[in-house]
Order: C-alpha cells, then sequence, then structure tokens
C-alpha cells in the first residue's frame, strides 16, 4: 500500500472497527490526533470495518490500505494462520490497555460480590476455548484490576475524544 510510517496515512483511507471501540477507533483516533496531528475526514478518510480480524483480512487481502486494531490481534492472526506475516506490517504499536472488564455494582450483597469474583479467578481454563484463544498472548486468565488504576489511558482516550459518560 506504500505506507511505512503514520505519517503516510495522509489522504489514504484507514479501517477501524466501530466508532464505540476503545482499541478499534476511540484510541487511534486520539493518538493520530495527539501525536501526529492526524484528523479523520480532514488527514485521511475513515471507514469501518465492523471488527478487528475483518479489519485485517481488509488490509491482508488489499481492500483496504491501512487499519488500525488491537495490539494482540495482529499476532493472533498470524499464528492462526488466517494471514501470512509477509502481507501485513505494523508502523505503529500504543501501548496496550485493557480490554473488557467485568464488575460488580457496589450495593449488591458484600456475600454476592465475593461469589462473583470467585467465579472468575477459579475458572478452571485448562483445556477451555478461552484458554486456547488468549494463551497465545500470555492472556489466559482472569486478574482483578480497578477502574482507578487500570483505567485511566480509557478515560483519557475518552478526553481526547471529547467522550463523557454523565447522566444530566
Amino acid at each position: 500500500s506504500g505506507i511505512e510510517s503514520v505519517e503516510d496515512l495522509k489522504g489514504k483511507q484507514l479501517a477501524f472497527t466501530s466508532p464505540t471501540s476503545n482499541s478499534g477507533f476511540k484510541a487511534p483516533s486520539a493518538i493520530l490526533k495527539g501525536d501526529f496531528g492526524l484528523e479523520a475526514e480532514r488527514d485521511f478518510e475513515p471507514v469501518f470495518s465492523g471488527k478487528h480480524d475483518n479489519s485485517i483480512l481488509g488490509v491482508a487481502n488489499q481492500d483496504y490500505p491501512a487499519a488500525s486494531i488491537a495490539n494482540s490481534v495482529m499476532a493472533r492472526m498470524i499464528e492462526r494462520e488466517v494471514v501470512n506475516a509477509d502481507q501485513i506490517v505494523s508502523v505503529y504499536k500504543s501501548q496496550t490497555f485493557p480490554t473488557t472488564g467485568y464488575g460488580v455494582v457496589y450495593n449488591l450483597k458484600p456475600e454476592l460480590q465475593e461469589a462473583i469474583r470467585d467465579a472468575f479467578f477459579e475458572f478452571e481454563w485448562e483445556g477451555s476455548s478461552l484458554e486456547e484463544e488468549f494463551s497465545k498472548n500470555g492472556e489466559a486468565q482472569f486478574i482483578p484490576i480497578t477502574y482507578q488504576e487500570y483505567w485511566e489511558v480509557i478515560r483519557k482516550i475518552d478526553a481526547a475524544n471529547d467522550v463523557s459518560y454523565a447522566c444530566e
């Protein structure tokens, strides 16, 4: 596609997953604007593929000149031999940030909160389809996280994109 750096995206089409995706749209939009001064519509044409796999397949099959995907997706798809490493090239890798988080509402009875927590942390990964999919990237476990600590990068991304979840 002739794209060898982030700056080469200017004037080109860039595939994202969906407008609500952190790793597939909001984070890359914030990084492109904040670190490279590139904005959708002004500097490149955004298109939406629906999911990370579609985006990387679109690049591999030359449907899109470039795509923004979650860090782990490219390695996982090469490992599964869905795409060949020589079909794609990474021109930028951001810090990895949290994907899906599960939580409990503060006013559940403490014993129910604990039972839910235990169900996640005592889950037997061995032999499961979850282990098969996520162990390739060292993610074969549920880990405890806090919104305050682990979601800071997500809050920054939302702030950069003027996203608010305030109930007003």
